[in-house]
Protein backbone atom coordinates (compact mmCIF):
# COMPACT_ATOMS: atom_id res chain seq x y z
CA UNK A 1 0.00 0.00 0.00
CA UNK A 2 1.34 3.48 -0.60
CA UNK A 3 2.40 5.62 1.77
CA UNK A 4 0.78 9.18 2.13
CA UNK A 5 1.69 12.35 3.63
CA UNK A 6 -1.71 13.68 6.04
CA UNK A 7 -2.62 16.67 7.57
CA UNK A 8 -5.00 17.01 10.18
CA UNK A 9 -6.92 20.10 10.72
CA UNK A 10 -7.99 21.16 14.05
CA UNK A 11 -5.47 18.65 15.90
CA UNK A 12 -5.87 19.94 19.32
CA UNK A 13 -9.68 19.31 19.45
CA UNK A 14 -11.63 16.47 21.05
CA UNK A 15 -12.14 14.95 17.17
CA UNK A 16 -8.43 15.76 16.06
CA UNK A 17 -7.04 14.03 18.96
CA UNK A 18 -9.11 10.97 18.35
CA UNK A 19 -8.24 10.78 14.67
CA UNK A 20 -4.21 10.76 15.79
CA UNK A 21 -5.62 7.73 18.26
CA UNK A 22 -6.85 6.21 15.06
CA UNK A 23 -4.66 6.65 13.17
CA UNK A 24 -1.65 5.00 15.24
CA UNK A 25 -4.29 1.72 15.80
CA UNK A 26 -4.72 1.05 12.25
CA UNK A 27 -2.70 0.24 9.24
CA UNK A 28 -2.79 3.32 7.53
CA UNK A 29 0.55 3.73 5.58
CA UNK A 30 1.57 7.44 6.60
CA UNK A 31 5.04 8.82 5.09
CA UNK A 32 4.58 11.78 7.02
CA UNK A 33 2.02 13.54 9.51
CA UNK A 34 1.58 17.40 10.43
CA UNK A 35 -0.75 18.91 12.72
CA UNK A 36 -2.95 22.59 12.21
CA UNK A 37 -4.77 24.38 14.20
CA UNK A 38 -5.51 28.16 14.67
CA UNK A 39 -3.17 30.58 16.05
CA UNK A 40 -4.10 30.00 19.67
CA UNK A 41 -3.09 26.75 19.92
CA UNK A 42 0.40 26.42 17.82
CA UNK A 43 3.38 25.55 19.29
CA UNK A 44 1.88 22.66 21.13
CA UNK A 45 3.35 19.53 20.99
CA UNK A 46 0.87 16.45 20.65
CA UNK A 47 2.49 13.20 20.24
CA UNK A 48 2.29 10.71 17.16
CA UNK A 49 3.41 7.32 17.56
CA UNK A 50 5.06 8.60 20.59
CA UNK A 51 6.88 11.25 18.48
CA UNK A 52 6.89 14.93 19.30
CA UNK A 53 4.89 17.39 16.54
CA UNK A 54 4.77 20.85 16.98
CA UNK A 55 1.15 21.86 16.01
CA UNK A 56 1.32 24.50 13.36
CA UNK A 57 -1.10 27.85 12.56
CA UNK A 58 -2.98 26.88 9.41
CA UNK A 59 -2.26 28.59 6.32
CA UNK A 60 -3.25 28.58 2.50
CA UNK A 61 -0.07 26.76 2.25
CA UNK A 62 -0.42 24.23 5.08
CA UNK A 63 -1.59 21.47 2.40
CA UNK A 64 1.28 21.61 -0.21
CA UNK A 65 2.40 17.72 -0.81
CA UNK A 66 -0.32 16.38 1.24
CA UNK A 67 -2.21 13.58 0.45
CA UNK A 68 -5.48 13.34 2.82
CA UNK A 69 -6.41 16.33 4.78
CA UNK A 70 -8.80 15.10 8.20
CA UNK A 71 -10.86 17.98 9.41
CA UNK A 72 -12.60 18.77 12.53
CA UNK A 73 -11.90 22.13 13.26
CA UNK A 74 -15.32 24.14 12.74
CA UNK A 75 -17.69 25.11 9.31
CA UNK A 76 -16.20 28.14 9.03
CA UNK A 77 -12.44 26.71 8.72
CA UNK A 78 -13.83 23.71 6.34
CA UNK A 79 -15.54 26.11 4.49
CA UNK A 80 -12.71 28.07 3.82
CA UNK A 81 -9.35 25.62 3.36
CA UNK A 82 -11.08 22.70 2.50
CA UNK A 83 -11.60 23.64 -1.25
CA UNK A 84 -7.97 25.41 -0.81
CA UNK A 85 -6.94 21.74 0.10
CA UNK A 86 -8.57 19.89 -2.99
CA UNK A 87 -6.72 22.68 -5.27
CA UNK A 88 -3.59 21.12 -4.43
CA UNK A 89 -4.49 17.94 -5.23
CA UNK A 90 -5.54 16.67 -1.57
CA UNK A 91 -8.36 14.24 -0.64
CA UNK A 92 -10.10 15.88 2.21
CA UNK A 93 -12.62 14.18 5.04
CA UNK A 94 -14.58 17.01 6.09
CA UNK A 95 -16.50 15.80 9.78
CA UNK A 96 -18.04 19.59 10.13
CA UNK A 97 -21.32 20.33 8.54
CA UNK A 98 -20.32 22.84 6.06
CA UNK A 99 -20.83 20.27 3.06
CA UNK A 100 -23.17 17.78 4.04
CA UNK A 101 -26.33 19.20 2.64
CA UNK A 102 -24.45 20.01 -0.39
CA UNK A 103 -25.53 18.15 -3.22
CA UNK A 104 -22.49 17.70 -4.95
CA UNK A 105 -20.89 16.47 -2.09
CA UNK A 106 -20.74 12.68 -1.09
CA UNK A 107 -21.51 12.20 2.19
CA UNK A 108 -20.55 8.88 3.10
CA UNK A 109 -21.30 6.12 6.12
CA UNK A 110 -18.52 3.36 4.77
CA UNK A 111 -20.62 0.33 5.55
CA UNK A 112 -23.62 1.88 3.76
CA UNK A 113 -23.14 4.28 0.75
CA UNK A 114 -18.65 3.92 0.51
CA UNK A 115 -19.48 4.27 -3.95
CA UNK A 116 -21.02 7.60 -3.51
CA UNK A 117 -17.53 9.46 -3.14
CA UNK A 118 -17.31 8.74 -7.17
CA UNK A 119 -13.62 10.44 -6.97
CA UNK A 120 -14.87 13.95 -5.56
CA UNK A 121 -11.58 15.05 -3.55
CA UNK A 122 -14.07 16.49 -1.04
CA UNK A 123 -16.08 14.17 1.23
CA UNK A 124 -18.52 15.14 3.66
CA UNK A 125 -18.55 13.03 7.48
CA UNK A 126 -22.19 12.97 8.33
CA UNK A 127 -23.21 14.03 11.84
CA UNK A 128 -22.69 11.63 14.77
CA UNK A 129 -25.99 10.45 15.30
CA UNK A 130 -26.79 9.83 11.83
CA UNK A 131 -23.98 7.49 11.83
CA UNK A 132 -24.79 5.20 13.92
CA UNK A 133 -28.60 5.03 13.29
CA UNK A 134 -28.07 4.39 9.15
CA UNK A 135 -26.35 1.19 9.70
CA UNK A 136 -29.17 -0.59 11.34
CA UNK A 137 -31.70 1.40 8.83
CA UNK A 138 -29.73 0.52 5.99
CA UNK A 139 -29.97 -3.18 6.52
CA UNK A 140 -33.55 -3.07 7.36
CA UNK A 141 -34.23 -0.70 4.10
CA UNK A 142 -32.51 -3.02 2.18
CA UNK A 143 -34.30 -6.28 3.21
CA UNK A 144 -37.77 -4.72 4.38
CA UNK A 145 -38.24 -1.37 2.61
CA UNK A 146 -38.62 1.70 4.85
CA UNK A 147 -41.46 4.02 5.03
CA UNK A 148 -40.97 6.33 8.02
CA UNK A 149 -38.34 7.21 10.71
CA UNK A 150 -38.82 8.99 14.23
CA UNK A 151 -35.26 9.13 15.58
CA UNK A 152 -35.42 10.13 19.51
CA UNK A 153 -31.93 10.88 20.31
CA UNK A 154 -30.17 10.98 24.07
CA UNK A 155 -26.61 12.42 23.28
CA UNK A 156 -23.72 12.77 25.58
CA UNK A 157 -21.91 15.78 26.21
CA UNK A 158 -19.11 14.96 24.52
CA UNK A 159 -20.87 15.74 21.35
CA UNK A 160 -20.42 19.18 22.19
CA UNK A 161 -16.81 19.50 22.59
CA UNK A 162 -14.60 19.63 25.36
CA UNK A 163 -16.68 22.49 26.65
CA UNK A 164 -19.72 20.04 27.51
CA UNK A 165 -17.71 18.02 28.82
CA UNK A 166 -16.16 20.59 31.38
CA UNK A 167 -19.55 21.71 31.97
CA UNK A 168 -20.99 18.38 33.43
CA UNK A 169 -18.01 17.70 35.19
CA UNK A 170 -18.26 21.23 36.54
CA UNK A 171 -21.95 21.06 37.14
CA UNK A 172 -21.69 17.14 39.23
CA UNK A 173 -19.23 19.43 41.76
CA UNK A 174 -21.49 21.43 42.29
CA UNK A 175 -20.24 24.61 40.15
CA UNK A 176 -23.07 26.70 37.87
CA UNK A 177 -22.97 26.01 34.07
CA UNK A 178 -21.22 28.08 32.01
CA UNK A 179 -21.87 26.43 28.75
CA UNK A 180 -25.22 24.79 28.53
CA UNK A 181 -28.50 27.05 29.39
CA UNK A 182 -29.32 24.46 32.27
CA UNK A 183 -27.27 22.36 34.81
CA UNK A 184 -26.70 18.92 32.63
CA UNK A 185 -25.74 17.00 35.86
CA UNK A 186 -29.72 17.26 36.87
CA UNK A 187 -31.02 17.41 33.41
CA UNK A 188 -31.74 16.14 29.73
CA UNK A 189 -31.91 19.20 27.83
CA UNK A 190 -33.90 18.96 24.24
CA UNK A 191 -31.62 21.98 22.77
CA UNK A 192 -28.59 20.61 20.65
CA UNK A 193 -27.46 23.43 18.11
CA UNK A 194 -30.28 25.99 17.14
CA UNK A 195 -33.54 26.62 16.78
CA UNK A 196 -34.90 27.11 13.07
CA UNK A 197 -38.36 28.79 12.14
CA UNK A 198 -39.68 25.32 11.89
CA UNK A 199 -39.54 24.98 15.54
CA UNK A 200 -36.95 21.97 14.84
CA UNK A 201 -33.37 22.27 16.15
CA UNK A 202 -30.37 22.45 13.65
CA UNK A 203 -29.28 19.43 15.10
CA UNK A 204 -32.74 17.60 14.24
CA UNK A 205 -32.70 18.73 10.35
CA UNK A 206 -29.39 17.31 9.87
CA UNK A 207 -30.32 13.97 11.27
CA UNK A 208 -33.58 14.29 8.77
CA UNK A 209 -31.61 15.61 5.52
CA UNK A 210 -28.36 13.71 6.46
CA UNK A 211 -30.56 10.32 6.97
CA UNK A 212 -32.53 10.49 3.38
CA UNK A 213 -29.40 11.59 1.34
CA UNK A 214 -26.90 8.58 2.67
CA UNK A 215 -29.63 6.06 1.75
CA UNK A 216 -30.73 7.52 -1.27
CA UNK A 217 -34.17 8.42 -0.07
CA UNK A 218 -35.43 11.43 -0.60
CA UNK A 219 -39.01 10.59 -0.12
CA UNK A 220 -38.20 9.13 2.80
CA UNK A 221 -40.22 10.43 5.79
CA UNK A 222 -37.93 11.03 9.41
CA UNK A 223 -38.74 13.26 12.11
CA UNK A 224 -36.61 13.22 14.79
CA UNK A 225 -36.30 15.16 18.39
CA UNK A 226 -32.21 15.11 19.88
CA UNK A 227 -32.01 15.61 23.55
CA UNK A 228 -28.26 16.34 25.15
CA UNK A 229 -28.19 13.72 28.18
CA UNK A 230 -25.97 14.00 31.57
CA UNK A 231 -23.90 10.68 29.76
CA UNK A 232 -19.88 12.05 29.45
CA UNK A 233 -19.09 10.11 26.01
CA UNK A 234 -21.08 7.68 23.56
CA UNK A 235 -24.75 8.42 22.35
CA UNK A 236 -27.72 6.43 22.17
CA UNK A 237 -31.11 6.85 19.48
CA UNK A 238 -34.59 5.75 19.79
CA UNK A 239 -35.80 4.60 16.40
CA UNK A 240 -39.25 3.30 15.18
CA UNK A 241 -39.39 2.80 11.85
CA UNK A 242 -42.52 1.50 9.08
CA UNK A 243 -41.33 -0.73 7.02
CA UNK A 244 -42.80 -1.81 3.39
CA UNK A 245 -42.91 -5.27 3.97
CA UNK A 246 -43.94 -7.61 7.37
CA UNK A 247 -41.44 -8.49 8.67
CA UNK A 248 -41.00 -11.27 11.68
CA UNK A 249 -38.37 -10.16 14.77
CA UNK A 250 -36.01 -12.70 13.79
CA UNK A 251 -35.78 -12.00 9.94
CA UNK A 252 -35.16 -8.15 11.83
CA UNK A 253 -32.73 -9.64 13.90
CA UNK A 254 -31.13 -11.79 11.48
CA UNK A 255 -30.40 -8.77 8.81
CA UNK A 256 -29.22 -6.55 11.48
CA UNK A 257 -26.52 -9.60 12.97
CA UNK A 258 -25.13 -10.13 9.22
CA UNK A 259 -24.73 -6.42 8.79
CA UNK A 260 -20.80 -5.11 8.89
CA UNK A 261 -19.63 -3.41 12.12
CA UNK A 262 -23.23 -3.86 14.07
CA UNK A 263 -23.43 -6.24 17.20
CA UNK A 264 -26.98 -6.97 17.93
CA UNK A 265 -27.60 -7.03 22.06
CA UNK A 266 -31.28 -7.98 22.71
CA UNK A 267 -31.53 -9.93 25.73
CA UNK A 268 -33.77 -7.98 28.04
CA UNK A 269 -34.41 -10.58 30.72
CA UNK A 270 -30.51 -10.69 31.17
CA UNK A 271 -29.95 -6.93 30.59
CA UNK A 272 -28.02 -7.10 27.46
CA UNK A 273 -28.70 -4.28 25.60
CA UNK A 274 -27.04 -1.14 24.39
CA UNK A 275 -25.85 1.36 26.17
CA UNK A 276 -23.04 4.33 26.36
CA UNK A 277 -20.67 1.96 28.90
CA UNK A 278 -20.74 -1.05 25.92
CA UNK A 279 -20.69 1.80 22.86
CA UNK A 280 -17.43 4.00 24.54
CA UNK A 281 -13.98 3.42 23.04
CA UNK A 282 -15.65 0.95 20.59
CA UNK A 283 -15.96 1.45 16.60
CA UNK A 284 -18.90 -0.80 16.56
CA UNK A 285 -22.96 0.36 16.81
CA UNK A 286 -24.52 -1.48 18.99
CA UNK A 287 -28.79 -2.82 18.59
CA UNK A 288 -31.05 -4.06 20.74
CA UNK A 289 -34.44 -3.54 22.31
CA UNK A 290 -36.14 -4.75 18.79
CA UNK A 291 -39.94 -5.34 19.03
CA UNK A 292 -42.71 -4.90 17.02
CA UNK A 293 -44.56 -1.40 17.11
CA UNK A 294 -47.82 -2.43 19.05
CA UNK A 295 -49.94 0.80 17.37
CA UNK A 296 -48.20 -0.30 13.51
CA UNK A 297 -48.21 -3.67 12.29
CA UNK A 298 -45.26 -2.52 10.05
CA UNK A 299 -43.53 -1.06 12.64
CA UNK A 300 -40.00 -1.87 14.63
CA UNK A 301 -38.64 -0.58 17.05
CA UNK A 302 -34.91 -0.73 18.36
CA UNK A 303 -32.02 1.19 20.34
CA UNK A 304 -28.60 1.83 19.16
CA UNK A 305 -25.25 2.85 21.00
CA UNK A 306 -22.09 4.43 19.81
CA UNK A 307 -19.08 6.16 20.55
CA UNK A 308 -19.91 9.63 19.20
CA UNK A 309 -16.41 10.36 18.85
CA UNK A 310 -14.96 6.79 17.67
CA UNK A 311 -17.66 6.05 14.99
CA UNK A 312 -20.18 9.06 15.22
CA UNK A 313 -16.93 10.74 13.69
CA UNK A 314 -13.38 10.20 13.69
CA UNK A 315 -13.13 6.49 13.41
CA UNK A 316 -15.79 6.86 10.17
CA UNK A 317 -13.35 9.22 8.47
CA UNK A 318 -10.03 6.80 8.84
CA UNK A 319 -12.58 3.59 7.67
CA UNK A 320 -13.31 6.22 4.38
CA UNK A 321 -9.65 7.01 3.94
CA UNK A 322 -8.67 3.48 4.59
CA UNK A 323 -11.37 2.04 2.10
CA UNK A 324 -9.95 4.98 -0.39
CA UNK A 325 -6.52 3.75 0.28
CA UNK A 326 -7.15 0.05 -0.18
CA UNK A 327 -8.72 0.46 -3.46
CA UNK A 328 -5.89 2.62 -4.38
CA UNK A 329 -8.25 5.80 -5.08
CA UNK A 330 -6.63 7.98 -2.25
Amino acid sequence: MKEYNVAIVGATGLVGNTFIQILEEVDFKIKSIRFFASKRSAGKVLYFKKQPIVVEELNENSFDGMDLALFSAGGAVSLKYAPIAVSKGCRVIDNSSAWREDPSIPLIVPEVNFRDYSMNRLIANPNCSTIQSVLPLKALDDAFGLNRIIYSTYQAVSGSGQKGKDDLIRTLNGEEPKFYPYNISKTCIPEIDVFLDNGYTKEEMKMIHETQKILHRPDLKVTATCVRVPVLNAHGVSVFCETKKKASLEEVRSVLEKFENIVVLDDGKNHRYPTSIVANGTDQVYVGRIRQDLSNEYGICFYCTADNIRKGAAANAVQIALKLAQSDEM
